[in-house]
């Protein structure tokens, strides 16, 4: 009779009390496509990647730590690099795991400090953060720069995936797909290298040279020098004169000489 009297009080307790009051903060895991979620509100985010043992250790912690969120009035999440490399290459993520504190309203700054819940609750708590300076702004996240930077990182793994795939899959081996590899990669060198060039021309055509004629060049000068079209060469007015010259002397010799 005693126990039911003590499950009654509690059922009654229960029913009474809002149930958001009873709601713990829950982890939000972020990815390529969410990950925009965090420009707006004041967020706490770890990247971290499951084959790292610091990543492993922390993360127990992590899940309590965000399970106090709704009172700090935080979002707390998460982002696995290994699944998501692009923001790997977005944040510029070099250790693991990395931490980024009070993520508000697009302005970013990555957390120093231990790495344990009552730590993370007083760094909320007594504003802490404000003694970090947030990351300047072309290494924003939504800058364009750090998202060109994500595209190749996105691609890199790409082509990580593609190799795992002839190696793995299809039994091409390691030189096989390294040969594979370079081919396309210079036939995509020429070809890029064929469009450069192509839209270079159309944009900026080469002129065709012309040497200008001098104001001061007399008719002498220029009946002196080599045409082009007709194959005449330099000089050639002048030997025709001096061969006429030459056969009028020679006529006078012969009318003056005695036959």
């Amino acid at each position: 009779m005693l126990s039911l009297n003590y499950l009654y009080c509690f059922l009654v307790f229960y029913i009474a009390i809002p149930q958001g009051a009873l709601s713990k903060g829950e982890l939000r895991t972020l990815n390529e496509e969410t990950w925009t979620e965090m420009l707006t509100g004041e967020w706490m985010v770890e990247f971290f990647a499951p084959w790292c043992p610091a990543c492993q250790q922390l993360q127990p912690l992590w899940k309590e730590f965000a399970g106090w969120s709704d009172d700090l009035g935080i979002k707390v999440g998460n982002v696995d690099v290994t699944n998501s490399p692009g923001l790997s290459g977005r944040f510029m993520i070099t250790a693991l795991p990395t931490i980024f504190s009070n993520v508000k309203d697009g302005v970013f700054r990555q957390f120093r400090g231990s790495r344990d819940k009552e730590s993370f609750i007083s760094f909320v708590e007594e504003k802490k953060w404000q003694s970090i300076d947030p990351i300047p702004s072309w290494k924003s996240p939504q800058s364009y720069q750090m998202t060109t930077i994500s595209l190749f990182f996105k691609l890199s793994m790409l082509l990580r995936n593609t190799h795992n795939t002839l190696v793995q899959d299809y039994g091409i081996p390691y030189w096989g797909s390294y040969i594979i590899f370079g081919l396309l990669t210079i036939l995509v060198g020429s070809l890029l290298g064929l469009l450069v060039v192509c839209v270079i021309d159309f944009f900026c055509p080469s002129r065709v040279g012309y040497q200008p004629i001098p104001k001061n060049a007399n008719s002498g000068d220029l009946h002196g020098k080599k045409n082009e079209s007709d194959g005449e060469y330099e000089g050639e007015d002048v030997i025709k004169e001096d061969v006429a010259d030459d056969t009028d002397i020679r006529r006078r010799k012969e009318l003056k000489s005695p036959k």
